[in-house]
């Protein structure tokens, strides 16, 4: 299966982002691929951060994800977005997928939010595996994928061959730049990468946003932990690439035994 990762900047208005995600997707779909992943909140954007927050209400939630969901159906790709829904318990980050008939399939909330999301979001609760065209696959979104591994596992764990990442990590106004991938010298964020690939013997695919101080970059991992392609740091474009599900076994995920951890009383 050909699956694309696609990294825009960051949106000024609703219809900019909209017209960016056309754009990548008609990319995406005229290589062939079959799936496409955005990054995390991408509408209206993380909250939080050093730039400006699109306007967002339940309305134009739903405006935008039926916008999304025809723009699948006209390029017939499948596509997971990254956004934000209100919920009865608060604003949540997910991630919608919709397949290439434009029907919406779901979404995979944020349940690890990162300390400094507190005071913007509230987490989910639930975790599911998706499936398109026969490839079974999971969601983890950033701070999930970075700092609790036990997220990705739950997928490789049931079957997913692939977890996508979407994520944010970077800055727009000042910050480091990068000119290696995985270097020791970068934040830990590209050989985490590594590990969630190689530790489940699975495709791991992040997807960032192009930002100008970008802190990893989006990638895609093979099921050994090797870096298969990335995109150049702060470039905005879309990464298009073959994965052959069969290399993904899932091994070390599924030699994964949870009878082994009982905890004895003390003595």
């Amino acid at each position: 299966m050909i699956i694309a990762l696609a990294s825009p900047r960051v949106a000024t208005t609703l219809d900019e982002g909209l017209d960016k995600i056309h754009r990548l997707l008609a990319e995406a779909s005229a290589q062939g691929a079959e799936i496409a992943c955005f990054p995390e909140a991408y509408l209206p954007g993380l909250r939080g951060q050093d730039f400006e927050v699109l306007p967002f209400d339940p309305v134009t939630q739903e405006r935008a994800l039926r916008a999304v969901a025809e723009l699948a159906r006209e390029h017939g790709i499948a596509t997971i977005i990254g956004m934000e829904r209100s919920s009865e318990e608060g604003r949540q980050i997910v991630s919608f997928v919709v397949d290439g008939r434009g029907r919406i399939l779901g979404c995979q909330t944020k349940n690890q939010l990162d300390p400094s999301e507190d005071r913007f979001y509230v987490p989910g609760r639930d975790r599911r595996v998706f499936e398109i065209n026969g490839l079974k696959f999971g969601i983890a979104i950033c701070h999930e994928g970075w700092r609790y591994p036990e997220t990705v596992r739950w997928a490789a764990v049931r079957g997913a061959r692939i977890v996508f990442h979407p994520q944010h990590t970077g800055r727009e106004r000042d910050g480091i730049r990068i000119t290696e991938w995985g270097s020791a010298t970068s934040p830990y964020y590209e050989r985490a990468m590594m590990c969630r690939s190689l530790e489940n013997t699975i495709y791991f695919a992040s997807v960032n946003y192009a930002l100008a101080f970008q802190e990893s970059a989006t990638s895609l991992i093979d099921p050994s932990g090797n870096c298969q392609a990335h995109l150049p740091y702060g470039q905005e474009g879309v990464l298009v690439q073959r994965i052959d599900a069969a290399k993904a076994t899932g091994l070390l995920a599924a030699r994964y035994a949870s009878d082994r951890y009982r905890e004895l009383a003390p003595a």
